[in-house]
């Protein structure tokens, strides 16, 4: 049996806003999400369009401070790398202005200090004894982490991460 497809709630223009004001101020949401929010409460286009138009002015939707934070929390929190970073950014439908610019944000030392404990932490765990295919293992799981290969490189090299 098939879950039945969730309808969309019907609201009106001002109901949607407050929840939309309300969902904003939770946590930063991108512009898109707040889209799709809207277009679930059954809003039209214009309606839509208007409602953003409205949250960006009172500052309760910023796209800047919404890649500013989702990179933050990235890094700090997820230890993720820049590639991944920004393929969910561009998901999420983020000006590529704003990627670079939120991407640029990040503090090199902390960034090289999350590759080298990942790698650190995953080279424990690999149970493999062929040299190569470790290493290969390895860089295989930093790049899925979202590193950039040649900065992987260096930092197993740098630490001795390559036997």
């Amino acid at each position: 049996m098939e879950a039945p497809k969730k309808q969309p709630q019907i609201l009106d223009k001002k109901t949607a806003l407050l929840k939309a004001e309300s969902w904003c101020a939770y946590q930063e949401r991108s512009q898109q999400e707040v889209r799709n929010k809207l277009y679930e409460y059954g809003l039209h286009q214009n309606e839509v369009e208007d409602l953003i138009s409205e949250l960006i002015t009172t500052n309760f939707l910023n796209e800047e401070r919404f890649a500013m934070a989702y990179v933050s929390g990235k890094v700090n929190i997820k230890k993720w790398g820049k590639i991944k970073i920004k393929q969910g950014l561009k998901l999420k439908k983020v000006p590529d202005k704003l990627i670079q610019k939120a991407l640029n944000s990040i503090d090199g030392d902390k960034y090289l200090g999350n590759l080298l404990a990942t790698a650190e932490k995953k080279q424990r765990i690999i149970n493999e004894k062929d040299p190569l295919k470790r290493k290969y293992k390895l860089i295989t799981y930093l790049q899925s982490k979202g590193f950039e290969k040649d900065l992987i490189f260096d930092v197993l090299k740098a630490n001795n991460l390559t036997e």
